[in-house]
């Protein structure tokens, strides 16, 4: 199996902002040899800090182990953050062949292990379980507790995995293909710098309804004149990258298949 560079498309399946960390499809102990299950786990990182203030240790590691050290960051916001493709250490030496590093996805959500878990933050993480699930053809048993597949650890604190895979398999149950409107934004084309078609006019008017086009980048030309403009230039392309980061999208100021859908609010 290669390294699993979907990964990012299946977090925003779940409807949340997602950050895609700097270099992630590459990251990684190698390729991920498969998946065959998904292993839940809490950072033990510091109690307060922000939303996820245990991002640099999950990228680089620690002493004694480096990074990466899971795929998937979950901010106490329910945000999630992308971290690594590749092979993780997150779970050694593990009593189930089907969770240990070589063949499972990892998810380290942000708790010092004594926090309440915030209702967002919960809820993504059934949420990113059952998608987790969905694109790898698992069922919700598959989705193990840290504690449950290495007898040394106690992680996720206080979360009843029965009713957590309970969750995640309502969710699978109660819908298990794309829905019309995502298979809309599949055929959605790709556009970027250079282009010049009626899609930049989309771009231009779904930029402008977000409220995401200063009155300084239309007042030369007049708004009119801009908003029909089929041009995708590198004014458009700093106002698209400026759209992707309020997002927690990948800034690279094309419009494809991971903008479309916050662009449309779909």
């Amino acid at each position: 199996m290669p390294y699993l560079t979907q990964l990012a498309d299946v977090a925003r399946r779940v409807g949340v902002p997602v950050t895609e960390v700097a270099g992630w499809k590459t990251r990684g102990h190698g390729p991920q040899p498969e998946v065959q299950g998904v292993v839940c786990h809490h950072t033990a990182g510091p109690a307060g800090g922000g939303d996820y203030p245990s991002l640099a240790v999950v990228r680089d590691g620690r002493p004694g182990l480096d990074g990466p050290l899971s795929h998937f960051g979950l901010g106490r916001s329910g945000h999630i953050y992308v971290i690594a493709a590749g092979r993780c250490w997150h779970n050694a030496p593990s009593t189930s062949p089907r969770h240990d590093n070589s063949s499972s996805i990892g998810i380290e959500a942000e708790n010092d292990g004594r926090q309440p878990w915030p209702e967002a933050q919960k809820a993504a993480y059934i949420r990113l379980c059952a998608e987790l699930c969905r694109e790898f053809a698992l069922p919700a048993s598959r989705v193990k507790a840290h504690r449950e597949v290495n007898t040394s650890k106690p992680d996720p604190h206080s979360i009843d995995m029965n009713a957590f895979r309970r969750a995640v398999a309502a969710l699978l149950d109660g819908g298990t293909s794309p829905s019309w409107t995502e298979e809309i934004m599949k055929q959605l084309p790709m556009v970027r710098l250079g282009d010049d078609n009626y899609d930049v006019k989309t771009v231009r008017g779904c930029l402008f309804a977000r409220g995401r086009v200063p009155v300084s980048a239309y007042e030369q030309v007049g708004l009119e004149d801009w908003l029909k403009s089929t041009r995708y230039d590198s004014g458009l392309v700093e106002l698209v990258r400026g759209f992707q980061q309020a997002e927690g999208i990948e800034e690279d100021g094309f419009v494809g298949p991971g903008t479309w859908p916050s662009l449309l609010r779909v």
